[in-house]
């Protein structure tokens, strides 16, 4: 191992980030894998039946092409090819009706009804400055902002929960559930301060940049980004399940894509006592319970507006959602939950069979849950597309204690790497000024358990890869 300069546990988007970060910097890199495929976060797989190319976990990726790391690389040189279907979102109500958020904001401020002329005042003032806010958000701790002007104007609204901002904003159930919907991505309830800006940022990338599908599936991202670091000189060893620390006797710098859970698993004694006990503190949130439907035709839904999404937010109005997210934070099961899904075959005719299709939805659950709750998150479907169920011609279910098994990473099934909300969206693993490094010399972590956190932008490896480079001269 010591003909390496760096060696990175862990070839999810992060991992991956990092390896690419240093070799483009002349570093010598090996990635180990312990499954398989590579991908964490961004895997693809036939699960339901032949020629049915299901995303398990990540499916739609606005960060995927916004984040300041993703729009520096070339991945299309490496077959990464996306799709934009005509709406990032949509969300059906009860009364026949969905509110949509299309590239155009005159398009999606129709929608709104009588919130259209508000909600053009709030978004249009973050759309003009998008990556100037973007980039602050993700950027490195504890650096200042750069653009201190756009972050404050953003903040403003941001820094509340999202049912106070769609509250005091808006009159009418479309534009307050669409809010509560876009929160929902955060798995919090929705009276938590962080939960507007998980709701702004993701609704202004729908205006910005979509929110957009990777053609063949998530898997074609870590393929890209793997042939990438291959073209650069590094390396990626998979079915190499790391256990302990010990095995890497002369590596001088090791990047963990990993969460808190793992690294104490793996490192041991090797931390020191108080650091060692802040990563056992570590808070993780709502698991997820994910199901897979492969399908005989398109949903029906009831809403024409709901087939040109990619994304479809199923749970009614803001009380609704803010119900079933409470429930999950009290250790329920939501009989009414919210249900995010993604309707990919519309768009792309790789991932199932002529005239048949895939459906991906998923809804939160208590952390560690072992409950099959698939039939709550069909008849949420069937609520805003009956006849969803006679299509139905195989589904695959994961639970939250399954999708740990599946990825080590999603503790209790906790997807996000941990909790984010105000206590841990700064401090994430422990209160270090740089985050991203360890008392352990050589030691760093690069997972979505660091800042900015989860989600498929690959820039907490980024970050972290930045920390070696500095550190190392």
């Amino acid at each position: 191992m010591n003909t390496y300069d760096a060696i990175i546990i862990g070839s999810g988007p992060n991992g991956l980030a990092a390896a690419i970060t240093l070799a483009q910097n002349g570093q010598k890199v090996l990635v180990l894998e312990a499954k398989d495929t590579i991908g964490g976060g961004t895997r693809t797989a036939e699960i339901t039946l032949p020629g049915f190319q299901h995303d398990i976990c990540s499916a739609i990726h606005p960060l995927g092409i916004a984040s300041p790391f993703f729009r520096n690389l070339s991945l299309k040189d490496f077959g990464l090819e996306w799709i934009y279907p005509p709406a990032a979102l949509a969300h059906p109500l009860d009364d026949g009706n969905a509110v949509i958020l299309t590239r155009s904001l005159d398009e999606s401020v129709a929608s709104m009804g009588i919130d259209g002329r508000a909600y053009r005042n709030l978004m249009a003032p973050l759309i003009d400055s998008w990556q100037e806010i973007l980039g602050d958000i993700l950027g490195p701790l504890p650096l200042p902002p750069r653009h201190p002007l756009s972050l404050t104007r953003f903040g403003l609204q941001a820094l509340r929960s999202v049912r106070g901002l769609a509250e005091s904003r808006f009159q009418g159930a479309a534009a307050q559930s669409l809010f509560a919907g876009l929160a929902g991505h955060g798995m919090l309830p929705l009276e938590k301060i962080t939960t507007a800006s998980i709701a702004l940022v993701l609704g202004m990338l729908a205006h910005t940049v979509g929110w957009p599908i990777p053609k063949g599936g998530s898997q074609a991202i870590s393929n890209a980004m793997a042939a990438y670091l291959s073209s650069l000189g590094g390396e990626i060893i998979t079915g190499q399940e790391v256990t302990s620390l010990d095995d890497f006797p002369d590596a001088e710098t090791i990047l963990l894509d990993i969460t808190p859970w793992q690294i104490v698993q793996i490192c041991g004694d090797r931390l020191p006592s108080r650091y060692r006990q802040e990563l056992e503190n570590y808070r993780y949130g709502p698991g997820v319970c994910k199901v897979d439907y492969a399908m005989s035709g398109p949903i029906p839904w009831t809403s024409a507006d709901c087939g040109q999404a990619g994304t479809v937010h199923l749970g009614g109005t803001l009380e609704e959602i803010s119900l079933s997210e409470n429930e999950v934070w009290r250790g329920k099961h939501p009989e009414q939950p919210l249900v995010l899904l993604a309707q990919q075959s519309l768009f792309d005719e790789t991932r199932a069979p002529d005239g048949q299709h895939t459906t991906w939805a998923y809804c939160h659950v208590p952390n560690g849950s072992t409950s099959d709750v698939s039939e709550q998150i069909t008849a949420q479907i069937e609520r805003f597309a009956p006849g969803f169920r006679d299509l139905i011609q195989a589904k695959c279910v994961h639970t939250a204690s399954q999708m740990q098994a599946y990825n080590p990473n999603y503790v209790g099934g906790d997807i996000n790497g941990g909790v984010q909300d105000w206590r841990q969206l700064f401090t994430r693993p422990v209160a270090r000024w740089s985050p991203y490094t360890t008392p352990v010399k050589g030691l760093y972590i690069c997972s979505s358990s660091t800042p900015p956190g989860g989600g498929v932008h690959g820039m907490c490896g980024y970050h972290a890869a930045k920390r070696v480079l500095r550190e190392i001269g």
